[in-house]
């Protein structure tokens, strides 16, 4: 219940693939610009939060540190970028993607949303969450894929 994971085969290179993951600068990121992460930073907002306040960094690609819509970058290193949300919520929520070599010019990306609570409170969020972080889930899966392919 804590985690949704979605893993994607890709007929890609693993280093074009990871410049999509982890892609900064300028232009569309699906990590700030996916439907569900404009919507959470919105609902964010309507409940006091920050919302969406970072912009993304100028660099090439997210490093250790970074800020970028409402994530903390946790860690951007080995093709493993970790994004820790600054939302109000009561628990902790951690979206991480990973891509890894799968043979010559493949390569499979993985992304897991974890939702670690905070007491009862908690708990009870949680359960209820559960459809709605599942949706959530498959939609930026689906966003980070269809930004990939435009890069082709």
């Amino acid at each position: 219940m804590h985690r949704s994971t979605r893993t994607s085969r890709l007929e890609r290179d693993p280093d074009s693939v990871w410049s999509v993951v982890a892609g900064a600068g300028a232009g569309s990121h699906w990590y700030v610009d996916a439907a569900p992460f404009v919507v959470r930073g919105a609902l964010d907002r309507a409940l006091g939060g920050a919302g969406r306040r970072w912009p993304v960094p100028d660099g090439a690609l997210l490093d250790t540190g970074d800020t970028a819509g409402f994530w903390r970058v946790g860690r951007a290193r080995g093709r493993t970028l970790e994004l820790v949300a600054d939302v109000r919520a009561p628990g902790q929520v951690t979206l991480e993607t990973s891509v890894a070599p799968d043979g010559p010019g493949r390569c499979t990306v993985r992304q897991t949303v974890t939702f670690e609570p905070d007491g009862l409170v908690g708990q009870l969020y949680m359960l209820a969450d559960l459809p709605a972080r599942e949706l959530v889930a498959e939609l930026a899966h689906r966003s980070l894929l269809a930004e990939i392919s435009g890069a082709a």
